[in-house]
């Protein structure tokens, strides 16, 4: 049987810790990586009141975030054009 690996979740604090531990100078704040997060651009798991990051997801987000694009019509409260 084939071991499942679990991805590597953890809280936004613990994620920003481990940006800056990877990249000290990262210009990425706390705030930001909240704000990406509850806006729902950078997917999460929500475990009680804290948000959960897959590190994984974290990075591929940071390398390529118009991968994470919703198309127009899946957005919630943007003006879209009409016809």
């Amino acid at each position: 049987m084939s071991e499942t690996r679990l991805p590597p979740m953890r809280t936004l604090k613990q994620a920003y810790e481990t940006i800056r531990e990877t990249d000290p100078d990262s210009a990425l704040t706390m705030t930001a990586l909240r704000r990406l997060v509850v806006s729902g651009k950078l997917p999460s798991v929500r475990a009680g009141s804290k948000y959960l990051l897959n590190l994984d997801t974290l990075q591929e987000y940071l390398q390529n975030p118009g991968k994470f694009e919703k198309p127009a019509h899946e957005q919630k409260g943007v003006i879209r054009r009409i016809g």
